[in-house]
C-alpha cells in the first residue's frame, strides 16, 4: 500500500537532498501535489521552526520515475542493511530479479573487492512493495575473492537468500570462443511501444526499452514456436552505471526475467504461470560502455512442473556480458492482469552512466 511517510521521505543534509518519485501515486504521470509533497518534506528537512503555514510552487516539466540504481539503493552498515521494494517494479507482483538486485546491492555495500563475478539466489516467499531487512556476512574473505551470504527479510519473513561471489581482476589466461546470435542491432528494431501501443503492459516494462529481433513475438495469433526470445534492451530513464554492482544488476534482473517469456512462445495459452524458484548468474564482464543488452533466452526443457531455462546476455558489439539461468515452478491459473495501457514511444537516448 502506498505510504505519504515513507514516499516522501528525503535523505542529505545541509541544502542538498534527494528523494525517490513512487510510481504509486500516478495519475498522467507523477501526481503534481504529490511531487510537491516531496518538496514540502525537503524543506522540512532543512527548517528551523517546526511549524510550515504558506506553500506555493510552480511545476516546470513533468517528473520521472526513479532509475534502477535508486530503486536497489541500500542504506545501513556493517553487514545490516534496508531498502524499499518499489511498485514500479511490478509484474505478478515484486519482480524477482529486481529483489534479487537489491540483495546484489547490499552485498556490494560490504564487499572489499568491487567486481561481482557470480550471484545465486534462492526465492522463499513473495516480497510485498514495502521495506525490506537484509543481513550480509562474509562467508569469505580473501585477497583475490570473497564470499558474502545475504539473508533478505520483511517483518521476520524470509524473502531471499543468495550467495555473492566477487574476484580481484588479475593476470591470467585469456580467450574468447563465444558465437552471438546473428541479429539485427537496436536500431535497426522498431520498440515494443511503436509495435504494440494500446496494448496492456505490467508496470515492470516501462523501466525497460524493448526492441525485439522478431517484430512478431507478441503478436495475437502468432503461430507456436520454440521457447526462444531474442531482444534488445535499455533501462530508462538512466541506460548504464558506473557502479560495478548496479552495472551487474542490469544483467542479473534481464536473466531472472526473460525464461518464462521463452516459455510463452511455445505454450502460447498455458494455463499456469511459473514463479522462479531460484536464479543463478555469472558476470563475464562489464560492458559499462554498452547502452542496449542483447537478451537471448532459451527454456528447452519442461517436465514434471518445473522448467528450466538458461539466458545470455550481450553487449551491443556482441562480447558476452553474463550468463545464467533459473528453475521456474508451474503454478495452476493465470496471474494478475496488467494494468497498465502501453504508450507510443517517445524515450530520447540515453547515454549518461550513473556513477
Amino acid at each position: 500500500m502506498p505510504s505519504l511517510a515513507l514516499d516522501t521521505r528525503v535523505s542529505g543534509a545541509e541544502g542538498g537532498y534527494r528523494a525517490v518519485v513512487s510510481s504509486d501515486w500516478e495519475v498522467w504521470g507523477p501526481n503534481g501535489g504529490y511531487v510537491a509533497a516531496i518538496a514540502l518534506r525537503a524543506a522540512g528537512a532543512e527548517a528551523r521552526i517546526p511549524r510550515p503555514v504558506a506553500f506555493a510552487a510552480h511545476y516546470l516539466s513533468v517528473a520521472r520515475f526513479a532509475p534502477v540504481d535508486l530503486d536497489t539503493r541500500v542504506s545501513g552498515a556493517e553487514g545490516r542493511y534496508r531498502a524499499v521494494v518499489s511498485s514500479d517494479w511490478e509484474v505478478w507482483g515484486p519482480n524477482g530479479g529486481y529483489v534479487a538486485a537489491i540483495a546484489l546491492r547490499a552485498a556490494g555495500a560490504e564487499a572489499r573487492i568491487p567486481r561481482p563475478v557470480a550471484f545465486a539466489a534462492h526465492y522463499l516467499s513473495v516480497a510485498r512493495f514495502a521495506p525490506v531487512d537484509l543481513e550480509v556476512t562474509a562467508v569469505h574473505r580473501g585477497r583475490r575473492s570473497e564470499s558474502l551470504r545475504v539473508s533478505m527479510t520483511q517483518e521476520a519473513k524470509p524473502i531471499l537468500e543468495a550467495i555473492v561471489r566477487t574476484a580481484a581482476e588479475l593476470p591470467g589466461l585469456a580467450h574468447d570462443e563465444t558465437a552471438p546470435p546473428d541479429v539485427p542491432g537496436p536500431a535497426e528494431l522498431a520498440s515494443m511501444e511503436d509495435l504494440h501501443a494500446g496494448q496492456p503492459t505490467y508496470r515492470f516494462w516501462q523501466n525497460l526499452e524493448g526492441r525485439p529481433v522478431d517484430p512478431g513475438l507478441w503478436r495475437e495469433g502468432r503461430p507456436v514456436r520454440s521457447p526462444v526470445i531474442r531482444q534488445w534492451y535499455r533501462y530508462r530513464p538512466v541506460a548504464r552505471f558506473d557502479d560495478p554492482f548496479v552495472n551487474a544488476a542490469r544483467a542479473l534482473v534481464l536473466i531472472d526475467t526473460l525464461v518464462w517469456p521463452a516459455v510463452c512462445q511455445r505454450h502460447l495459452a498455458p494455463g499456469f504461470t511459473a514463479p522462479n524458484l531460484d536464479v543463478v548468474a555469472w558476470f563475464h564482464r562489464p560492458a559499462l560502455d554498452s547502452e542496449w543488452l542483447l537478451a537471448d533466452a532459451t527454456a528447452p526443457i519442461a517436465e514434471g512442473g518445473l522448467v528450466g531455462g538458461t539466458v545470455r546476455i550481450w553487449s551491443v558489439d556482441r562480447r558476452l556480458v553474463a550468463s545464467g539461468g533459473a528453475q521456474l515452478l508451474c503454478v495452476p491459473g493465470p496471474g494478475p492482469e496488467p494494468r497498465l495501457i502501453r504508450q507510443p514511444s517517445s524515450t530520447p537516448p540515453t547515454g549518461t552512466a550513473r556513477p
